[in-house]
């Protein structure tokens, strides 16, 4: 009998659902559910400064209204200290880790006022070269020589990553492990590690990264909100639409079809096909897939799904003051809503002509919002809201037209 294929997804609840954390919790969940296995889910959560309880809710709320379910128990790491501290003084026991005693400071330092001593526990490693097939990759290696004799504990109650990812891993009879390429230095002290342990060695792929449009790492520090999950979210996009789209940057299912259901993805999901560069992410692609999905749905289910965020179907109250965008006029307002009724009603091309006004404009700080802001609160007297593409899709083109022309009314 073949092995039941377990992955997992191990989240650090130190801030809100990082994107490439979704499409990571979706390419596990996709490969475990194809081949009748578990994905489960568990808590890393031992850098106890950081660690916050309204991250990890934030976390396993998402995965739930992504519809990514978890097999079996959530696990968190800072409950198990006891376990790890039986791995740990077994390979001191047997000569595999030891406890090192450590000098910090600098002497010449006032500020630091001297020197101190600390106990840590290092792995004695073995100085050997590792190699692992990794399923995206083929063929890794490295001489671990360079890495030394590594900490993988602060003392017998406070194991670190290295140590803490492979115990688990182990004891949870994870058979691969899916994860960012960033983690790939990671791979051959944790491969020490699991032979240190008796552990068996899982398979790996290591996925590429997720970038920005200039090809940079998306990061929240460089790229602000727009990495979390939870900006797409408050802009209105169906989780559907989230994962097909998460699915395709980085993987590609070698025909012409865009549009998958989760059901749809399971069965066609082939690990093999994961390119190796990094994919880019175009949050216009995101709003045309997302569009797609929307008009997959039944109006009873358009109704049902943005009703749960956002308060769209009620009759909007509008704040005259906050129709206008930044500091474009009230008369250019009006001009851009009244032509964009003529669109709409002639079922043109909306975003052709909110980016070629914002090409137009003599301010860079207007862009395309000149045309989408007013039209979008126009539509739902909300400062929050899905895009107006979404909005007139779920609404309706007649109680669009409705709504807008109203607004028109206002500002004359």
């Amino acid at each position: 009998m073949s092995q039941k294929i377990i992955t997992r997804f191990p989240p650090s609840p130190t801030g809100p659902m990082h994107i490439g954390n979704v499409r990571t919790a979706l390419f596990n969940y996709l490969y475990a559910k194809q081949n009748s296995g578990d994905f489960i889910v568990r808590v890393e959560d031992t850098d106890k400064a950081r660690s916050k309880k309204e991250h990890e809710e934030g976390m396993l709320e998402s995965l739930e209204w992504l519809g990514l379910k978890r097999n079996g128990e959530l696990w968190h790491q800072s409950e198990r200290t006891e376990i790890y501290k039986k791995y740990l003084q077994k390979l001191i026991d047997l000569g595999k880790a030891y406890i090192s005693t450590e000098t910090e400071g600098d002497p010449t330092s006032p500020r630091l006022r001297g020197t101190w001593n600390r106990e840590v526990i290092r792995f004695k490693n073995p100085n050997k070269q590792v190699t692992f097939e990794d399923l995206v990759r083929g063929t890794v290696g490295f001489d671990t020589r360079e890495l030394g004799d590594f900490i993988i504990a602060k003392n017998l109650e406070e194991p670190l990553y290295h140590l803490a990812v492979v115990v688990d891993d182990f004891e949870s009879g994870v058979t691969h492990v899916i994860r960012g390429e960033d983690h790939i230095s990671n791979t051959p002290r944790q491969i020490l590690l699991q032979e240190a342990i008796g552990a068996p060695r899982p398979v790996y792929a290591h996925l590429p990264l997720i970038l920005a449009s200039d090809r940079s790492k998306l990061s929240k520090r460089k790229h602000g909100e727009s990495v979390s999950l939870g900006y797409y979210r408050e802009k209105g996009y169906l989780p559907q639409a989230i994962l097909n789209y998460m699915a395709l940057l980085g993987w590609n299912p070698g025909t012409d079809q865009e549009i998958f259901t989760l059901d749809e993805l399971i069965k066609v999901f082939n690990i093999s096909k994961i390119h190796k560069g990094g994919a880019i992410f175009d949050e216009k692609k995101l709003e045309w897939m997302n569009k797609q999905h929307i008009n997959l749905l039944s109006p009873e289910e358009k109704q049902k799904i943005i009703a749960r965020e956002f308060d769209v179907t009620s009759v909007p109250v509008i704040d005259k003051t906050k129709v206008c965008w930044k500091d474009v006029s009230q008369s250019e307002t009006l001009k851009h809503l009244e032509r964009a009724v003529e669109i709409i009603k002639n079922n043109g091309d909306l975003m052709a002509y909110a980016i070629e006004m914002g090409k137009a404009s003599p301010s860079q700080s207007r862009g395309r919002g000149n045309v989408l802001w007013p039209l979008r609160y126009a539509l739902t007297g909300l400062e929050k809201s899905p895009d107006p593409f979404t909005l007139i899709a779920i609404l309706g083109v007649e109680e669009s037209i409705k709504r807008v022309e109203k607004v028109i009314e206002l500002l004359k």
